[in-house]
């Protein structure tokens, strides 16, 4: 009976988990950005003045590859965007991933099988410790990719990204940002993950 009554409370986390855990995933596993940056050479014919680079999930972004003037007459070099967050992104969408089908096993189990998941106090019982596995994951993965987010923004600041042109580095060419990627649901999602991670430590066991 010890764990019998954690269902109710329980049951309301897994539903809010599994919301979260939507967002999450949708939010990281669907993005892509795209950033422009502009080259003023002092030959204007050879000038480009809207250089867009787009990345996306998983964030490879050292296979990003954009083309930008040299000022040189038409000469033109093949750049790349630096670093390799994948591996933060994909963790961190995998956990959310196996959270919403575990979430959704639960309650399909919940609903239509109660009695056997009462029986014997063993359904309760592994709800518990599959939450409790799944809370540290979620702390241990969201704050991965809360590391690999802020690489991702620095990489990927125009400001930073125009340092790496060869025609940026001569005063007489002016080279300058035009607008950079937007991160208000990649930002929400790593703020919404971590607040249903410290609301599983409060699942009261009576």
């Amino acid at each position: 009976q010890h764990f019998s009554q954690i269902n109710i409370n329980f049951h309301k986390l897994m539903r809010n988990k599994n919301l979260f855990a939507i967002f999450a995933f949708a939010t990281c596993g669907g993005y892509s950005g795209q950033l422009r940056v502009s080259v003023d050479c002092i030959n204007k014919s050879d000038s480009n003045l809207s250089i867009a680079i787009n990345f996306a999930y998983p964030f490879r972004l050292n296979r990003v590859e954009f083309d930008v003037p040299m000022c040189e007459g038409r000469r033109q070099e093949r750049l790349y965007l630096i670093g390799d967050f994948s591996s933060s992104a994909e963790f961190f969408v995998t956990i959310a991933v196996f959270s919403f089908l575990y979430s959704l096993l639960a309650t399909v189990v919940y609903i239509f099988f109660q009695n056997k998941y009462s029986e014997n106090n063993r359904g309760p019982l592994i709800d518990f410790i599959v939450t409790v596995v799944f809370s540290f994951m979620w702390l241990v993965s969201s704050s991965a990719w809360a590391k690999g987010l802020s690489d991702v923004k620095a990489a990927t600041d125009p400001d930073e990204v125009v340092l790496l042109m060869s025609a940026c580095k001569v005063q007489t060419n002016k080279c300058s940002s035009v607008y950079g990627p937007r991160w208000s649901g990649l930002n929400t999602s790593v703020v919404r993950t971590k607040s249903v991670q410290w609301n599983d430590f409060y699942i009261k066991i009576y």
